[in-house]
């Protein structure tokens, strides 16, 4: 009963993102154990406080982008739509138009591709977070990252990754830039 219970939601999610779960799945179909297990994950996935969408989500997109960009990256631009973030503030995530952003998506973004290349430039780009949001969005960004990085991974580890593909973004095709996923160029200079 549990399992069927685990089963019709795992249906809904993939109805509701039009996202591939059969990784999940094979997860349940192994060890249901497992399965409970990586679900615990979701509360730190899905952590969000004090921190505006628009900034979490292009956070949370640069990471995912850095790992994926195929059907993770697809994932997030349904959930940040879903959330109210404005497909032309995902778009540019997504293609890299730095230029585009405002002063707000333009931290998040060059925070999180700072911490994710362990450029020093991250510790001027946290302090600018924690004096604009507090800690609590410095948490909420820090945790994005770090989801964004581990479903992909376990995804290609169990044979379900995908190569990088266009992405829809409120029915626009946008490719994704591939040197947003390494770029650190624009950040501020470190100490």
């Amino acid at each position: 009963m549990f399992t069927w219970l685990i089963r019709k939601r795992l249906d809904a999610f993939q109805r509701t993102y039009g996202y591939n779960v059969d990784y999940v799945r094979d997860i349940l179909a192994a060890d249901t154990t497992a399965l409970l297990r990586l679900s615990r994950l979701d509360g730190l996935a899905r952590y969000r406080r004090d921190v505006p969408f628009d900034v979490y989500y292009a956070a949370k997109l640069t990471g995912t982008l850095a790992e994926d960009c195929g059907p993770c990256t697809q994932l997030v631009v349904a959930m940040a739509l879903r959330d109210g973030v404005s497909p032309r503030i995902i778009a540019r995530v997504v293609d890299g138009r730095d230029a585009e952003y405002d002063d707000d998506v333009r931290l998040g973004v060059q925070f999180a591709r700072a911490s994710l290349a362990h450029d020093p430039a991250a510790d001027q780009l946290r302090d600018a977070i924690v004096a604009r949001w507090g800690p609590r969005a410095l948490v909420s960004l820090a945790f994005a990252l770090a989801a964004a990085r581990l479903y992909p991974t376990i995804k290609y580890a169990l044979g379900h990754g995908k190569a990088c593909q266009r992405v829809i973004v409120a029915g626009e095709t946008v490719t994704p830039e591939p040197l947003v996923r390494v770029r650190t160029s624009g950040l501020p200079a470190s100490h």
